[in-house]
């Protein structure tokens, strides 16, 4: 199926029957993403008297309780709720789920502290000549595939400088997508710089930035270049801060 759009006064066509998944799937185990200490996801069938949601334990159909933690368990889409005193939930934030986006691949930058930051110089570098898009879809290089697996607790993994948030937010970003934990560091001290600096919190809404979201831990195939694409953003309908995701992208062909 081909669908057409205009972007900027452009014509493109995507093909909606190649999609590129940008999710990490979410199983039971160790052997997934993990971040801050969080419990590890779980999925356990209910059991009640003679009952249980168990095919493969002789129930009749598969019924499961899930306990997850949206944060620190895989893929997911988060809004202003996730920092704020008012309670935003992503289900009142994220009204439109398609948008053009651009993807591009950059390394994080070794300060002297030993961090490894995502500076706004290697954003206007990575972003010159490129078409302003109101979701921004940044994979961190190396790619590592160990990324769908990584338990980040305690690694202090990469993250973005307040200052490279300002440069995307001027740049037009709306959504933000990253293959990392956070776009904070991960032991700040509760300061959460750089979230705020995305939702200009406490200005929230006055900015006109309550529908941002910021997408993490995400995985870009090697094989995907970067450059222009329309994204489709899904959430789960949580009336709390943040949703586990799938965003799926789509290349983006001129006309």
């Amino acid at each position: 199926m081909i669908a057409t759009l205009r972007f900027r006064d452009r014509a493109y066509r995507a093909d909606l029957d190649r999609p590129i998944d940008l999710s990490l799937p979410l199983h039971s185990g160790v052997d997934t993403v993990n971040c801050f200490y969080a419990p590890y996801f779980e999925a356990s069938p209910v059991v009640m008297g003679d009952f249980i949601g168990s095919t493969a334990q002789g129930g009749p159909v598969n019924f499961l309780n899930v306990r997850l933690n949206p944060h620190g368990n895989g893929t997911h889409t988060e809004c202003v709720g996730h920092i704020s005193v008012e309670p935003f939930t992503i289900h009142e934030c994220l009204q439109r789920f398609h948008f053009p986006a651009w993807l591009t691949s950059l390394y994080p930058q070794r300060l002297e502290n030993g961090d490894r930051v995502l500076l706004p110089d290697s954003f206007a570098e990575a972003l010159a000549g490129a078409t302003p898009c109101p979701a921004l879809v940044v994979r961190t290089l190396p790619n590592d595939p160990g990324k769908r697996q990584r338990h980040y607790s305690g690694t202090n993994p990469p993250y973005l400088h307040p200052e490279a948030i300002d440069f995307l937010v001027e740049w037009g970003v709306i959504h933000l997508l990253i293959d990392l934990p956070s776009v904070d560091r991960e032991e700040d001290g509760g300061q959460l710089l750089s979230h705020k600096a995305f939702w200009r919190y406490p200005n929230t809404e006055t900015a006109g930035r309550l529908g941002c979201t910021i997408t993490e831990l995400i995985y870009v195939p090697d094989e995907t270049p970067d450059g222009l694409y329309l994204l489709n953003l899904q959430i789960g309908s949580f009336e709390i801060d943040a949703s586990p995701s799938k965003p799926v992208l789509y290349a983006l062909h001129p006309q």
